[in-house]
């Protein structure tokens, strides 16, 4: 007799999550032919077969502040949500990143006697470790995507388990930059540095402008770099655009609709938001400048209340356990500090390649096969064997 089909409820939101989402969807699908995923997916999960019941960017906030501004209209997304799943319960929930609000859906699914999986462990282990208690209601498997994860969880009585992570497996070990180049459509030589301002509004909003800042101080120590932006909707670019219209309409800069994984192999060093551009940067073997800004309440309310349990920011930093990609955070993301901070990538090819050196080698030590375990992980949850 011929199993019924798999029936997948998952819920990504935003591009990293989405990235993730799509590599595990597609896993899944080639397990088990025939699965009907259903949620709220970006480009890359609708391409991977994921239907999705409203526009992933909807669910695209971040920072205390932000989510304040939004909280009813999450509230009810995350409500519609539930009930569609109670109605057409899915064998398993998929929650991808996000964890205030997948935790959540995902507790009242699990109390409804759904199996829930959890995609990318919250960082309980650098600031409010008092979420794991809520963490240990919501899932039934924590899939971790770092290796300092899985103990860490399972210390604390989460059911959890390291896959690695798909972008280390997706991205090759040696990077082409003259193919990006070319991809691109950009010169096969002279300078180039990548900007990315982040895939939120809220942080396009915080970082278009010192960022711009920060390329036309690069710029006027170096008259012949060039710059390319990657920008992931349409949204983005208007605002990216409308900031460089009003402070610098003569940078040669590039603008790029998403890929901004050509975007950064392409390039000779990256000025980056945190986040996880970060850890793509790291994969694609580049240095990197990090710049950050929240609301102020919201950076208030977590160095007040001592919140941050760890010494960086960007994950490429936790990775390496020092700082090789500066920090600039909040009142300290400017252009005087940013520029010359990139500026001496450029000038110190030896400081580069003790760089280059470090991201290979942590690159290889998250190769994997995080995708194919991940999904392995989920039918093993549910008691389904993968087909053949």
């Amino acid at each position: 007799m011929t199993a019924p089909a798999l029936r997948v409820g998952i819920v990504a939101n935003e591009v990293s999550g989405d990235i993730l989402g799509a590599a595990v969807i597609a896993e899944l699908a080639r397990l088990v032919p025939g699965i009907r995923c259903v949620g709220v997916a970006g480009p890359r999960m609708l391409d991977a077969g994921c239907a999705t019941l409203f526009p992933m960017e909807r669910l695209s906030v971040m920072g205390l502040t932000e989510v304040i501004g939004h909280l009813r209209e999450l509230l009810g997304l995350r409500r519609e949500l539930l009930r569609f799943f109670l109605k057409d319960q899915p064998d398993v929930f998929i929650g991808v990143d996000a964890p205030d609000f997948n935790l959540g859906l995902e507790r009242r699914l699990r109390a409804a006697g759904i199996r829930t999986v959890h995609v990318v462990s919250p960082t309980v282990w650098a600031w409010r470790p008092g979420r794991v208690k809520g963490i240990r209601r919501a899932v039934d498997l924590m899939l971790c995507v770092f290796p300092f994860e899985e103990s860490f969880l399972r210390e604390h009585g989460v059911p959890a388990r390291y896959v690695g992570h798909p972008l280390a497996d997706q991205i090759p070990l040696e990077v082409d930059q003259r193919a990006a180049r070319r991809e691109l459509d950009l010169p096969a030589t002279g300078p180039l540095i990548a900007v990315l301002p982040g895939s939120r509004l809220g942080e396009m909003e915080r970082l278009a402008v010192p960022f711009v800042e920060t390329a036309l101080r690069c710029l006027d120590a170096r008259p012949d770099l060039r710059f390319v932006v990657p920008l992931v909707n349409a949204r983005l670019r208007a605002h990216f655009s409308a900031v460089l219209e009003r402070l610098a309409p003569d940078l040669p800069v590039t603008l790029v609709d998403g890929r901004s994984r050509a975007v950064i192999a392409a390039a000779d060093c990256v000025l980056t938001a945190s986040g996880t551009a970060t850890l793509e940067t790291l994969l694609l073997k580049r240095p990197m400048v990090v710049g950050y800004r929240v609301h102020p309440f919201t950076y208030h309310l977590v160095t007040q209340l001592r919140l941050v349990k760890v010494p960086y920011a960007a994950m490429a930093n936790l990775l390496a356990g020092r700082e090789l990609a500066p920090e600039f955070l909040q009142d300290r993301c400017r252009a005087d500090l940013m520029a010359p901070a990139l500026l001496d990538f450029l000038d110190d090819p030896a400081r580069v390649s003790v760089i280059t050196a470090e991201y290979a080698r942590i690159h290889a030590g998250l190769r994997h096969d995080a995708a194919r375990k991940a999904a392995l992980a989920v039918l093993e949850l549910i008691g389904r064997s993968a087909a053949g």
